[in-house]
Order: structure tokens, then C-alpha cells, then sequence
């Protein structure tokens, strides 16, 4: 990892609610329920609980996602209509071996 992309993740970090998705997404059985049709977490949290959970609106959430989602701290992946968000436990090592 270099200074350029350890800084744009900390930038993201930065937010108080994003900080508080990465860590529901590190445990989210205990946050969210499973999605009815997947019912399994091996793909993630489906993007309608998280932005529930958090109560802000569409345009909020679907922003704060992106962009944790453009740093790499997030992977996604798409059934049908629905999306779902996972943390890339890879870069959240990565980040935090360069911050030691």
C-alpha cells in the first residue's frame, strides 16, 4: 500500500457513519438479518439493510458506499436487482500493516 491510497482510506474513514458500516459489515450476522433469497452473508449485506440500519436517505448511503467501495475497502456483488457489500478484509490488513 502506498501514502496516496492509505490517505484516501483514511479520508473515508473519516466519517463517523462509514467507520460504523465497516464495522457492522465485520460481524453482520449479528447486525443485519440475511437476505431473503440468499439467505447467507458469504456475498455480503444487501445495500437496502445497510442504508436502513443507518436511516439516511438513498442518495446518502449510495455515496458513502461508493466511495468506500472506490478505496477498496468494500467489494460488491450484484443478484438480480439486489446489491450486496462485503468489506475487502485484504486492503482493511493492508491499511492498517502500513499505519503500524
Amino acid at each position: 500500500m502506498n501514502l496516496k491510497i492509505a490517505t484516501e482510506i483514511g479520508k473515508c474513514l473519516s466519517n463517523q457513519i462509514r467507520f460504523q458500516i465497516l464495522e457492522w459489515l465485520k460481524e453482520p450476522e449479528k447486525h443485519f438479518p440475511p437476505h431473503e433469497t440468499l439467505k447467507h452473508f458469504n456475498d455480503g449485506v444487501c445495500v437496502t439493510y445497510i442504508q436502513e440500519k443507518t436511516g439516511l436517505s438513498q442518495s446518502t448511503i449510495s455515496t458513502y458506499l461508493t466511495n468506500m467501495e472506490k478505496c477498496g475497502l468494500l467489494i460488491s456483488t450484484r443478484h438480480g436487482k439486489w446489491s450486496y457489500l462485503k468489506r475487502n478484509e485484504k486492503i482493511i490488513n493492508q491499511f492498517t500493516d502500513f499505519l503500524t
